[in-house]
């Protein structure tokens, strides 16, 4: 699918989103199943919604595999309010884990579902923005629709 962003390539299993892959790349469907193509379609309706400013909550079920440590991360990246940041460090102390920021980073730039599970809202200490695997072009683009968007709303 085409986005503001770039070109994302999304999978699924029958239970849930699997991974949104930066660029437009060969994947085979994990599960070829209606269960798994409903969700894929899902997926691509609310991220349509969320890039068109009308979606700032995702309901599509979700399916990605980590380490605890990492699906405890990406939950709480969930957490961030649409259009607010966080620090690595902020984060860290809100699952418990005050001192562990470059494991919060780490884990962020595991993530599998990215805008999904908001690894972009996460900046530094200093309020800059840091590290985004898709590149920081593509975070500040993420952030300033989603600020943009809320203060149409408001």
């Amino acid at each position: 699918m085409v986005t503001p962003v770039g070109t994302l390539t999304l999978q699924a299993c029958d239970t849930g989103l699997t991974a949104i892959h930066w660029g437009e790349i060969a994947v085979e469907l994990e599960d070829d199943s209606s269960a798994a193509r409903k969700i894929l379609e899902q997926a691509e309706r609310e991220l349509m919604g969320y890039f068109s400013g009308q979606l700032t909550h995702f309901e599509t079920p979700l399916a990605a595999t980590g380490t605890s440590f990492q699906t405890q991360v990406w939950q709480a990246l969930r957490a961030i309010p649409y259009g607010e940041t966080q620090s690595y460090g902020e984060l860290a102390k809100r699952i418990g884990r005050s001192g562990a920021a470059r494991a919060v980073g780490a884990a962020a730039g595991k993530n599998p579902l990215p805008i999904i599970v908001p690894c972009h809202r996460l900046i530094g200490s200093n309020g800059q923005l840091t590290g985004f695997a898709s590149g920081l072009v593509n975070k500040r683009t993420l952030l300033a629709l989603e600020q943009s968007a809320g203060l149409i709303r408001r």
